[in-house]
């Protein structure tokens, strides 16, 4: 088995370093042949392209593919074309695996392929949240990190043929969101097996809770609801508005759960600092999804109305 790990990037040098070493230290045995890192910049502004050739010694596994800004699922797709493998792994760049990471995933879809008789799964790691930065793995599994996602590209494998097949990532998905799940939707019709890999264990690491975030993290939930209007117009299924959030309950909730909208990123914003000050960045957050997610359905239920749905 050859696998390509494909990894689309855009500014995120600190945590593409610890990411890349990590997949230089990987255990190569049975089923895996050999393995290779497709690692696409995505016009990055920063010195990702400069570290990688300076290191380039280091990283014998990197190739380093260049394309102009065009987002991630343009990025995958690039890396796809480019990669020699005939199984695909997607990351993202700032995951950070264990040496074990590839021979899991190799191990579970052999013995899935064999018991099936085809190539018609893909396989699905844990993902761990952390904003622990020197030490991203030692953070502990917690209960927040399950996830009931079909397919996401931050730890999964893929026979190669079969995701050309589904016919790779819509590149529509220009702004943050739901690219990937898309894709899922497509494999899901070709009745492809999604089969939990927990042992494929990759760490994602995201800086802890600032108020200067808030800002930002309110422009990802404005993005998220135009593209998630994208993904119901290519699949307009109940189950597609369920998982966009694109129905009258979860409207209702979320409007229950901040009173209205009294609960919101500036009322909160005392409560949260004090949360950030006193060491728990993390309750912080997930206090702050609350208005996040009123947000994000108001905006997307005011561009639907614009698109006339």
């Amino acid at each position: 088995m050859f696998l390509s790990v494909v990894i689309p990037t855009y500014n995120r040098l600190p945590i593409l370093r610890q990411c890349l070493e990590a997949l230089e230290r990987q255990e190569i045995a049975a089923p895996i042949r050999t393995y290779e890192v497709v690692l696409v910049d995505d016009g990055s502004t920063d010195d990702t392209v400069a570290w990688i050739r300076a290191n380039q010694q280091r990283l014998p596994h990197v190739r380093l593919i260049l394309q102009d800004h065009g987002g991630p699922a343009e990025g995958r797709n690039r890396g796809v074309e480019q990669a020699r493998g005939d199984v695909i792994v997607f990351i993202d760049s700032d995951l950070v695996v264990l040496p074990d990471f590839l021979l899991r995933h190799a191990e579970a879809l052999e013995r899935r392929w064999r018991q099936r008789g085809d190539r018609l799964c893909f396989t699905y790691g844990a993902v761990v949240n952390t904003a622990r930065f020197e030490r991203p793995t030692s953070e502990p599994h917690k209960l927040n990190d399950v996830s009931f996602a079909y397919f996401a590209t931050g730890n999964v494998a893929i026979d190669r043929s079969l995701l050309e097949r589904a016919g790779l990532f819509d590149t529509g998905f220009r702004l943050y969101g739901w690219e990937d799940l898309e894709l899922g939707e497509r494999l899901r019709r070709l009745g492809v097996e999604l089969v939990r890999c927990p042992r494929a264990v990759g760490y994602h690491w995201h800086p802890a809770l600032s108020l200067e975030q808030i800002p930002r993290l309110i422009e990802v939930e404005r993005q998220r609801a135009a593209m998630g209007l994208v993904f119901y117009r290519k699949h307009p299924t109940r189950r597609v508005r369920f998982i966009i959030q694109y129905t009258w309950l979860h409207r209702l909730l979320w409007e229950l759960l901040t009173l209205g909208g009294l609960l919101n990123e500036r009322s909160l914003r005392p409560l949260l600092g004090w949360l950030i000050r006193s060491g728990h960045p993390g309750l912080a957050m997930e206090l702050l999804r609350l208005p996040l997610n009123r947000l994000g359905v108001r905006a997307l239920f005011a561009e639907a109305r614009r698109q006339g749905l």
